[in-house]
Protein backbone atom coordinates (compact mmCIF):
# COMPACT_ATOMS: atom_id res chain seq x y z
CA UNK A 1 0.00 0.00 0.00
CA UNK A 2 1.26 3.47 -0.89
CA UNK A 3 0.36 6.13 1.63
CA UNK A 4 -0.33 9.60 0.17
CA UNK A 5 0.74 11.42 3.31
CA UNK A 6 3.71 11.66 5.61
CA UNK A 7 3.55 12.70 9.25
CA UNK A 8 6.49 14.18 11.11
CA UNK A 9 6.79 13.53 14.85
CA UNK A 10 7.14 16.53 17.10
CA UNK A 11 10.58 15.65 18.37
CA UNK A 12 13.51 13.32 17.74
CA UNK A 13 14.05 10.65 20.34
CA UNK A 14 17.39 10.57 22.10
CA UNK A 15 18.33 7.22 20.63
CA UNK A 16 18.46 8.78 17.16
CA UNK A 17 21.48 10.81 18.26
CA UNK A 18 23.65 7.87 17.29
CA UNK A 19 25.34 8.72 13.98
CA UNK A 20 23.25 7.45 11.10
CA UNK A 21 25.24 6.27 8.08
CA UNK A 22 23.80 7.68 4.85
CA UNK A 23 24.77 6.71 1.30
CA UNK A 24 23.59 8.44 -1.86
CA UNK A 25 23.58 7.25 -5.47
CA UNK A 26 22.85 9.76 -8.24
CA UNK A 27 21.86 8.99 -11.81
CA UNK A 28 21.43 11.46 -14.63
CA UNK A 29 22.17 15.11 -15.15
CA UNK A 30 24.21 17.75 -13.32
CA UNK A 31 21.01 19.17 -11.84
CA UNK A 32 20.39 15.83 -10.14
CA UNK A 33 23.98 15.83 -8.91
CA UNK A 34 23.53 19.32 -7.49
CA UNK A 35 20.40 18.25 -5.67
CA UNK A 36 22.06 15.14 -4.24
CA UNK A 37 24.87 17.33 -2.96
CA UNK A 38 22.23 19.65 -1.52
CA UNK A 39 20.64 16.77 0.39
CA UNK A 40 24.01 15.84 1.91
CA UNK A 41 24.87 19.44 2.75
CA UNK A 42 21.59 19.79 4.64
CA UNK A 43 22.15 16.75 6.86
CA UNK A 44 23.14 17.61 10.42
CA UNK A 45 26.79 16.55 10.71
CA UNK A 46 26.30 15.79 14.40
CA UNK A 47 23.66 13.18 13.55
CA UNK A 48 24.73 11.74 10.20
CA UNK A 49 27.87 10.41 8.58
CA UNK A 50 28.19 10.04 4.80
CA UNK A 51 29.54 6.76 3.47
CA UNK A 52 30.16 5.51 -0.09
CA UNK A 53 27.18 3.82 -1.70
CA UNK A 54 28.92 0.46 -1.92
CA UNK A 55 29.36 0.36 1.86
CA UNK A 56 26.80 -0.78 4.42
CA UNK A 57 24.61 2.15 5.45
CA UNK A 58 21.60 2.79 7.68
CA UNK A 59 19.86 4.81 4.99
CA UNK A 60 20.25 4.73 1.21
CA UNK A 61 19.04 7.57 -0.99
CA UNK A 62 18.73 6.86 -4.71
CA UNK A 63 18.29 9.99 -6.83
CA UNK A 64 16.91 8.57 -10.06
CA UNK A 65 16.77 9.52 -13.73
CA UNK A 66 14.06 8.70 -16.27
CA UNK A 67 15.31 10.22 -19.50
CA UNK A 68 15.39 6.76 -21.15
CA UNK A 69 14.09 3.27 -20.43
CA UNK A 70 17.69 2.29 -19.69
CA UNK A 71 18.00 4.90 -16.95
CA UNK A 72 14.75 3.57 -15.47
CA UNK A 73 16.41 0.15 -15.43
CA UNK A 74 19.59 1.55 -13.90
CA UNK A 75 17.52 3.26 -11.21
CA UNK A 76 15.79 -0.01 -10.30
CA UNK A 77 19.16 -1.77 -10.21
CA UNK A 78 20.58 0.78 -7.77
CA UNK A 79 17.51 0.45 -5.54
CA UNK A 80 17.90 -3.34 -5.44
CA UNK A 81 21.64 -3.01 -4.81
CA UNK A 82 20.95 -0.86 -1.76
CA UNK A 83 18.39 -3.31 -0.40
CA UNK A 84 20.80 -6.20 -0.91
CA UNK A 85 23.63 -4.32 0.82
CA UNK A 86 21.60 -3.92 3.99
CA UNK A 87 18.08 -5.36 4.11
CA UNK A 88 17.49 -3.55 7.40
CA UNK A 89 18.32 -0.10 6.00
CA UNK A 90 15.83 2.63 5.15
CA UNK A 91 15.59 3.16 1.40
CA UNK A 92 14.53 6.53 -0.01
CA UNK A 93 13.93 6.89 -3.76
CA UNK A 94 13.65 10.33 -5.33
CA UNK A 95 14.29 12.06 -8.66
CA UNK A 96 12.65 11.92 -12.07
CA UNK A 97 11.83 8.19 -12.12
CA UNK A 98 10.22 8.57 -8.69
CA UNK A 99 8.23 11.53 -10.02
CA UNK A 100 6.81 9.86 -13.14
CA UNK A 101 6.54 6.21 -12.04
CA UNK A 102 6.06 5.94 -8.25
CA UNK A 103 3.80 2.90 -8.67
CA UNK A 104 6.61 0.95 -10.36
CA UNK A 105 9.01 1.78 -7.54
CA UNK A 106 6.41 0.89 -4.91
CA UNK A 107 6.34 -2.66 -6.25
CA UNK A 108 10.01 -3.17 -5.24
CA UNK A 109 10.06 -4.82 -1.78
CA UNK A 110 12.30 -2.91 0.60
CA UNK A 111 11.55 0.67 -0.53
CA UNK A 112 10.29 2.86 2.32
CA UNK A 113 9.96 6.40 0.94
CA UNK A 114 9.26 7.68 -2.57
CA UNK A 115 9.81 11.44 -2.90
CA UNK A 116 9.11 13.48 -6.03
CA UNK A 117 11.37 16.22 -7.35
CA UNK A 118 9.49 18.97 -5.54
CA UNK A 119 9.74 16.99 -2.29
CA UNK A 120 13.51 16.36 -2.38
CA UNK A 121 14.27 19.14 0.04
CA UNK A 122 12.21 17.36 2.71
CA UNK A 123 14.53 14.34 2.67
CA UNK A 124 17.15 15.65 5.15
CA UNK A 125 14.39 16.16 7.72
CA UNK A 126 12.55 12.88 7.24
CA UNK A 127 15.38 10.36 7.59
CA UNK A 128 14.90 10.10 11.35
CA UNK A 129 11.24 9.31 11.01
CA UNK A 130 10.91 6.64 8.35
CA UNK A 131 8.22 4.12 9.22
CA UNK A 132 9.02 0.77 7.64
CA UNK A 133 5.55 -0.74 8.01
CA UNK A 134 4.33 0.80 4.75
CA UNK A 135 5.66 2.85 1.88
CA UNK A 136 5.45 6.60 2.31
CA UNK A 137 4.74 8.30 -1.02
CA UNK A 138 5.54 12.02 -1.30
CA UNK A 139 4.93 12.78 -4.96
CA UNK A 140 3.03 15.95 -5.72
CA UNK A 141 1.73 17.54 -8.90
CA UNK A 142 4.98 18.89 -10.34
CA UNK A 143 3.19 20.58 -13.24
CA UNK A 144 1.66 23.05 -10.78
CA UNK A 145 4.92 23.78 -8.99
CA UNK A 146 6.09 27.37 -8.77
CA UNK A 147 8.66 26.77 -6.03
CA UNK A 148 12.38 26.77 -6.82
CA UNK A 149 14.19 24.13 -4.80
CA UNK A 150 16.41 25.34 -1.99
CA UNK A 151 19.07 22.94 -3.26
CA UNK A 152 20.72 25.37 -5.67
CA UNK A 153 24.25 26.13 -4.51
CA UNK A 154 26.03 22.81 -4.19
CA UNK A 155 29.49 21.32 -4.18
CA UNK A 156 30.14 17.78 -5.31
CA UNK A 157 32.51 15.64 -3.23
CA UNK A 158 35.99 15.43 -4.72
CA UNK A 159 35.37 18.20 -7.24
CA UNK A 160 37.33 21.43 -7.63
CA UNK A 161 34.43 22.99 -9.53
CA UNK A 162 31.18 23.99 -7.90
CA UNK A 163 27.80 23.70 -9.58
CA UNK A 164 25.10 26.30 -9.16
CA UNK A 165 21.58 25.38 -10.22
CA UNK A 166 19.83 28.57 -11.25
CA UNK A 167 16.94 27.14 -13.27
CA UNK A 168 14.66 24.11 -13.12
CA UNK A 169 11.87 22.69 -15.27
CA UNK A 170 11.04 23.23 -18.93
CA UNK A 171 8.18 24.79 -20.89
CA UNK A 172 9.21 23.29 -24.23
CA UNK A 173 7.24 20.39 -25.64
CA UNK A 174 9.82 18.34 -27.52
CA UNK A 175 7.93 15.25 -28.60
CA UNK A 176 10.47 12.75 -27.24
CA UNK A 177 11.14 14.35 -23.87
CA UNK A 178 9.72 13.36 -20.49
CA UNK A 179 11.50 16.17 -18.64
CA UNK A 180 8.50 18.57 -18.46
CA UNK A 181 6.48 15.75 -16.86
CA UNK A 182 9.29 14.97 -14.42
CA UNK A 183 10.47 18.50 -13.64
CA UNK A 184 7.47 20.75 -14.19
CA UNK A 185 7.41 24.28 -15.62
CA UNK A 186 10.44 26.54 -15.90
CA UNK A 187 11.40 28.16 -12.59
CA UNK A 188 14.38 30.37 -11.79
CA UNK A 189 16.50 31.32 -8.81
CA UNK A 190 16.07 35.10 -8.31
CA UNK A 191 18.94 37.18 -9.64
CA UNK A 192 20.01 38.52 -6.24
CA UNK A 193 20.18 34.99 -4.78
CA UNK A 194 22.11 33.79 -7.81
CA UNK A 195 24.72 36.49 -7.33
CA UNK A 196 24.88 35.84 -3.59
CA UNK A 197 25.44 32.11 -4.14
CA UNK A 198 28.12 32.75 -6.75
CA UNK A 199 29.92 35.06 -4.36
CA UNK A 200 29.62 32.53 -1.53
CA UNK A 201 31.03 29.67 -3.62
CA UNK A 202 33.94 31.80 -4.79
CA UNK A 203 34.61 32.78 -1.18
CA UNK A 204 34.77 29.09 -0.27
CA UNK A 205 37.71 28.67 -2.62
CA UNK A 206 36.12 27.40 -5.82
CA UNK A 207 38.00 28.67 -8.85
CA UNK A 208 35.32 27.61 -11.33
CA UNK A 209 31.54 27.58 -11.04
CA UNK A 210 29.25 25.87 -13.55
CA UNK A 211 25.79 27.34 -14.05
CA UNK A 212 23.29 24.53 -14.49
CA UNK A 213 19.62 24.15 -15.27
CA UNK A 214 17.17 21.94 -17.08
CA UNK A 215 16.59 24.72 -19.63
CA UNK A 216 19.34 27.17 -18.75
CA UNK A 217 18.63 29.63 -21.57
CA UNK A 218 15.12 30.18 -20.18
CA UNK A 219 16.59 31.55 -16.95
CA UNK A 220 14.67 34.48 -15.48
CA UNK A 221 11.71 34.55 -17.84
CA UNK A 222 9.38 33.49 -15.02
CA UNK A 223 10.64 36.10 -12.57
CA UNK A 224 8.90 39.40 -11.82
CA UNK A 225 10.39 41.54 -13.21
CA UNK A 226 11.97 39.20 -15.78
CA UNK A 227 15.69 38.58 -15.75
CA UNK A 228 18.03 37.00 -18.29
CA UNK A 229 21.07 34.76 -18.31
CA UNK A 230 23.08 37.58 -19.85
CA UNK A 231 22.50 39.70 -16.73
CA UNK A 232 24.29 37.10 -14.60
CA UNK A 233 27.15 36.70 -17.06
CA UNK A 234 27.71 40.45 -17.32
CA UNK A 235 27.64 40.90 -13.54
CA UNK A 236 30.26 38.21 -12.99
CA UNK A 237 32.46 39.62 -15.73
CA UNK A 238 32.17 43.18 -14.42
CA UNK A 239 32.75 42.32 -10.77
CA UNK A 240 35.22 39.43 -11.21
CA UNK A 241 33.00 37.41 -8.88
CA UNK A 242 34.76 34.14 -9.71
CA UNK A 243 37.84 33.27 -11.73
CA UNK A 244 36.01 31.00 -14.18
CA UNK A 245 32.33 30.69 -15.00
CA UNK A 246 31.11 27.88 -17.26
CA UNK A 247 27.71 27.26 -18.82
CA UNK A 248 26.11 23.84 -18.94
CA UNK A 249 23.85 22.89 -21.86
CA UNK A 250 22.15 25.75 -23.69
CA UNK A 251 19.90 25.80 -26.77
CA UNK A 252 21.24 27.13 -30.06
CA UNK A 253 18.36 29.66 -30.31
CA UNK A 254 19.29 31.11 -26.91
CA UNK A 255 22.95 31.85 -27.67
CA UNK A 256 22.44 35.52 -28.44
CA UNK A 257 24.78 37.91 -30.18
CA UNK A 258 25.34 39.59 -26.82
CA UNK A 259 26.43 36.31 -25.20
CA UNK A 260 28.83 35.67 -28.09
CA UNK A 261 30.30 39.16 -27.81
CA UNK A 262 30.75 38.78 -24.07
CA UNK A 263 32.37 35.36 -24.37
CA UNK A 264 34.74 36.59 -27.08
CA UNK A 265 36.50 39.06 -24.79
CA UNK A 266 35.58 37.69 -21.34
CA UNK A 267 38.11 37.18 -18.56
CA UNK A 268 35.79 34.87 -16.60
CA UNK A 269 33.39 33.16 -19.03
CA UNK A 270 34.84 29.91 -20.35
CA UNK A 271 35.14 29.39 -24.09
CA UNK A 272 32.88 26.37 -24.08
CA UNK A 273 29.29 25.72 -25.14
CA UNK A 274 27.33 22.48 -25.02
CA UNK A 275 24.42 22.65 -27.46
CA UNK A 276 21.68 20.08 -28.14
CA UNK A 277 21.38 19.34 -31.87
CA UNK A 278 19.40 16.05 -31.70
CA UNK A 279 19.15 15.66 -35.49
CA UNK A 280 20.62 17.16 -38.62
CA UNK A 281 17.54 16.42 -40.72
CA UNK A 282 14.76 19.00 -40.98
CA UNK A 283 11.94 16.44 -41.18
CA UNK A 284 13.11 14.76 -37.99
CA UNK A 285 13.70 18.09 -36.24
CA UNK A 286 10.12 19.09 -37.05
CA UNK A 287 8.75 15.77 -35.75
CA UNK A 288 10.80 16.26 -32.58
CA UNK A 289 9.24 19.68 -32.01
CA UNK A 290 12.60 21.45 -32.23
CA UNK A 291 12.36 25.12 -33.19
CA UNK A 292 15.26 25.45 -35.65
CA UNK A 293 16.44 23.96 -38.92
CA UNK A 294 19.69 22.17 -39.68
CA UNK A 295 20.80 25.19 -41.72
CA UNK A 296 20.13 27.54 -38.81
CA UNK A 297 22.13 25.31 -36.47
CA UNK A 298 25.05 25.10 -38.90
CA UNK A 299 25.11 28.84 -39.59
CA UNK A 300 24.95 29.75 -35.91
CA UNK A 301 27.75 27.37 -34.92
CA UNK A 302 29.90 28.75 -37.72
CA UNK A 303 29.19 32.31 -36.55
CA UNK A 304 30.19 31.40 -32.98
CA UNK A 305 33.44 29.78 -34.09
CA UNK A 306 34.25 32.69 -36.41
CA UNK A 307 33.90 35.06 -33.44
CA UNK A 308 35.69 32.77 -30.94
CA UNK A 309 38.09 30.52 -32.91
CA UNK A 310 39.34 28.47 -29.93
CA UNK A 311 35.92 27.74 -28.45
CA UNK A 312 34.96 24.14 -27.66
CA UNK A 313 31.47 23.30 -28.87
CA UNK A 314 29.94 20.01 -27.82
CA UNK A 315 26.64 18.74 -29.16
CA UNK A 316 23.98 16.23 -28.16
CA UNK A 317 22.63 14.06 -30.96
CA UNK A 318 19.93 11.40 -30.93
CA UNK A 319 19.80 8.34 -33.17
CA UNK A 320 16.81 6.19 -34.05
CA UNK A 321 13.99 8.70 -33.67
CA UNK A 322 10.80 7.44 -35.38
CA UNK A 323 11.00 8.08 -39.13
CA UNK A 324 14.80 8.28 -39.21
CA UNK A 325 15.80 6.31 -42.30
CA UNK A 326 19.19 6.06 -43.95
CA UNK A 327 18.69 9.39 -45.72
CA UNK A 328 17.77 11.25 -42.55
CA UNK A 329 20.65 9.71 -40.63
CA UNK A 330 22.99 10.56 -43.50
CA UNK A 331 21.91 14.20 -43.27
CA UNK A 332 22.76 14.19 -39.57
CA UNK A 333 26.15 12.55 -40.12
CA UNK A 334 27.16 14.96 -42.89
CA UNK A 335 26.08 18.01 -40.92
CA UNK A 336 28.15 17.00 -37.89
CA UNK A 337 31.09 15.88 -40.03
CA UNK A 338 31.36 19.39 -41.46
CA UNK A 339 30.67 21.30 -38.27
CA UNK A 340 33.61 22.77 -36.28
CA UNK A 341 32.64 20.97 -33.07
CA UNK A 342 34.91 19.49 -30.40
CA UNK A 343 32.96 16.47 -29.16
CA UNK A 344 29.61 14.63 -29.31
CA UNK A 345 27.25 13.07 -26.80
CA UNK A 346 25.24 10.39 -28.62
CA UNK A 347 21.98 8.91 -27.33
CA UNK A 348 19.53 6.36 -28.76
CA UNK A 349 15.88 7.40 -28.91
CA UNK A 350 13.89 5.82 -26.10
CA UNK A 351 10.11 5.68 -25.93
CA UNK A 352 8.79 7.59 -22.93
CA UNK A 353 5.19 7.20 -21.66
CA UNK A 354 3.23 10.43 -21.91
CA UNK A 355 5.28 11.92 -24.76
CA UNK A 356 3.93 12.65 -28.24
CA UNK A 357 6.63 10.73 -30.08
CA UNK A 358 5.48 7.41 -28.66
CA UNK A 359 2.61 7.50 -31.16
CA UNK A 360 4.72 8.26 -34.24
CA UNK A 361 5.14 5.67 -37.00
CA UNK A 362 8.44 4.50 -38.43
CA UNK A 363 10.09 2.93 -35.40
CA UNK A 364 13.79 2.15 -35.77
CA UNK A 365 14.96 -1.26 -34.61
CA UNK A 366 17.52 -1.66 -31.83
CA UNK A 367 20.25 -3.03 -34.10
CA UNK A 368 20.05 -0.01 -36.41
CA UNK A 369 20.09 2.36 -33.46
CA UNK A 370 23.21 0.68 -32.11
CA UNK A 371 24.99 0.81 -35.49
CA UNK A 372 24.18 4.48 -36.00
CA UNK A 373 25.23 5.31 -32.47
CA UNK A 374 28.57 3.57 -32.98
CA UNK A 375 29.10 5.47 -36.24
CA UNK A 376 28.51 8.82 -34.58
CA UNK A 377 30.62 8.01 -31.53
CA UNK A 378 33.49 7.13 -33.82
CA UNK A 379 33.04 10.50 -35.55
CA UNK A 380 32.93 12.18 -32.14
CA UNK A 381 36.22 10.59 -31.10
CA UNK A 382 37.82 11.87 -34.30
CA UNK A 383 36.46 15.34 -33.63
CA UNK A 384 37.70 15.37 -30.03
CA UNK A 385 41.20 14.25 -31.02
CA UNK A 386 41.45 16.80 -33.82
CA UNK A 387 40.28 19.63 -31.58
CA UNK A 388 42.77 18.79 -28.84
CA UNK A 389 45.70 18.45 -31.21
CA UNK A 390 45.15 22.00 -32.42
CA UNK A 391 46.59 23.15 -29.09
CA UNK A 392 49.82 21.16 -29.11
CA UNK A 393 52.63 23.53 -28.10
CA UNK A 394 50.19 26.28 -27.13
CA UNK A 395 49.66 27.58 -23.60
CA UNK A 396 46.41 26.51 -21.94
CA UNK A 397 44.95 27.65 -18.61
CA UNK A 398 44.12 24.44 -16.76
CA UNK A 399 42.17 24.07 -13.51
CA UNK A 400 43.83 21.13 -11.79
CA UNK A 401 41.58 18.46 -10.27
CA UNK A 402 41.94 17.28 -6.69
CA UNK A 403 43.79 13.99 -7.09
CA UNK A 404 46.04 12.01 -9.39
CA UNK A 405 44.71 9.86 -12.23
CA UNK A 406 44.64 6.17 -11.38
CA UNK A 407 45.85 5.06 -14.80
CA UNK A 408 48.79 7.44 -15.18
CA UNK A 409 49.55 8.81 -11.71
CA UNK A 410 49.56 12.34 -13.14
CA UNK A 411 47.53 15.29 -11.93
CA UNK A 412 44.95 16.33 -14.47
CA UNK A 413 42.53 19.12 -15.21
CA UNK A 414 40.46 20.92 -17.84
CA UNK A 415 41.31 23.99 -19.82
CA UNK A 416 38.76 26.76 -20.05
CA UNK A 417 37.83 25.38 -23.48
CA UNK A 418 37.22 21.95 -21.99
CA UNK A 419 40.31 20.03 -23.05
CA UNK A 420 41.41 17.27 -20.69
CA UNK A 421 45.11 17.66 -19.89
CA UNK A 422 47.34 15.32 -17.85
CA UNK A 423 50.13 17.30 -16.19
CA UNK A 424 53.40 15.39 -16.20
CA UNK A 425 55.50 17.70 -14.02
CA UNK A 426 53.17 18.71 -11.17
CA UNK A 427 52.51 17.31 -7.70
CA UNK A 428 49.41 17.31 -5.51
CA UNK A 429 50.22 20.83 -4.28
CA UNK A 430 48.82 22.24 -7.56
CA UNK A 431 45.31 20.85 -6.90
CA UNK A 432 42.59 23.51 -7.31
CA UNK A 433 45.07 25.86 -8.97
CA UNK A 434 44.77 27.34 -12.44
CA UNK A 435 48.09 26.56 -14.11
CA UNK A 436 49.58 27.48 -17.47
CA UNK A 437 50.26 24.20 -19.24
CA UNK A 438 51.81 23.54 -22.65
CA UNK A 439 50.70 20.23 -24.22
CA UNK A 440 53.40 18.18 -25.96
CA UNK A 441 51.67 14.83 -26.58
CA UNK A 442 48.22 13.60 -27.54
CA UNK A 443 46.72 10.19 -26.87
CA UNK A 444 43.13 8.97 -27.21
CA UNK A 445 41.60 12.45 -27.11
CA UNK A 446 43.60 13.60 -24.07
CA UNK A 447 46.62 15.86 -24.01
CA UNK A 448 49.76 15.53 -21.91
CA UNK A 449 51.49 18.73 -20.96
CA UNK A 450 53.98 20.46 -18.69
CA UNK A 451 53.52 23.45 -16.45
CA UNK A 452 55.41 26.43 -17.81
CA UNK A 453 58.51 27.60 -15.92
CA UNK A 454 56.68 30.72 -14.86
CA UNK A 455 54.09 28.69 -12.94
CA UNK A 456 56.40 25.91 -11.81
Amino acid sequence: MVSPAFRFPLKIRKKTLKLIKVAVSTLGCKVNQCESAGILENLDASLFSIVPFHEKADCYIINTCSVTRFTDYQSRQMIRRAIKSNPDASVVVTGCYAQVAPEEIARIPGVHVIAGNAEKEKIPHMIHHIAKEKIQCLVGNISASKHFSAFSSSTLPGRTRAFLKIQDGCNSLCSYCIVPLARGPSRSLPEAETIRNLTDLAGRGYREIVLTGIHLGAYGQDLIPPSYLLNILEYVETHNTVERLRLSSIEITEITDDIIRLMKDAKTLCRHLHIPLQSGDDTILSAMGRNYSAAFFRNRVEEIVAAIPDIAIGIDVMVGFPGEGDEEFGNTFRLIENLPVAYLHVFPYSERPGTAAIHLPGRVNATTKKTRGTTLRRLGKTKRTAFGERFMGKKLSVLVEGKREKETGFMRGFSDNYISVAITNGGTHIANQIMHVIPYRSHDGKLFGRITEHDG
